[in-house]
């Protein structure tokens, strides 16, 4: 299965987040692997699972490592926290896209150096987000569907 089968961008990466976007927003869709399995998970064999959120990691073109997102909450500017986790807030037609950052709230390491270093076993959305060109990236893994909306 291609990855992006619902839009045709020319940039895997931006289809797969369009997909993500799309199913955020409870539009159907007959996934049944990888990035189509998390986005099955997050609407539920009914159409509804509570789960609101498919965590992805972005890998940067050239170096292929994972990309890390800093940002601050606009009443905190000098607690910058970075997290390679994020949920898809948006996607546009040029493959501009809004991710937020997801953090564990437990995590006391506000800039980690790898995924692997990053707690995540309650990612929550942080309210942090930031705008990307999906065409820097050459690859998406998207992790189980989870609650990340409080």
């Amino acid at each position: 299965m291609s990855c992006g089968k619902h839009h045709d961008s020319s940039n895997c990466v931006c289809d797969i987040l369009n997909e993500i976007v799309a199913a955020q927003n409870d539009v159907l869709s007959d996934c049944d692997t990888s990035c189509e399995q998390s986005i099955g998970d997050l609407l539920g064999d009914t159409g509804g699972s509570g789960r609101d959120t498919v965590p992805v990691i972005l890998y940067c073109k050239g170096d292929c490592k994972p990309f890390k997102g800093y940002g601050a909450r606009r009443d905190s500017i000098q607690d910058i926290k970075a997290s390679f986790y994020f949920r898809v807030k948006d996607v546009e037609d040029d493959c501009c896209a809004t991710i937020e950052l997801l953090r564990d709230p437990a995590d006391s390491c506000e800039d980690p150096s790898s995924p692997v270093e990053q707690k995540t076993k309650h990612l929550r959305a942080t309210g942090i987000c930031i705008s990307v060109d999906l065409n820097c990236f050459c690859h998406v893994t998207c992790l189980p569907a989870i609650t990340a909306l409080s």
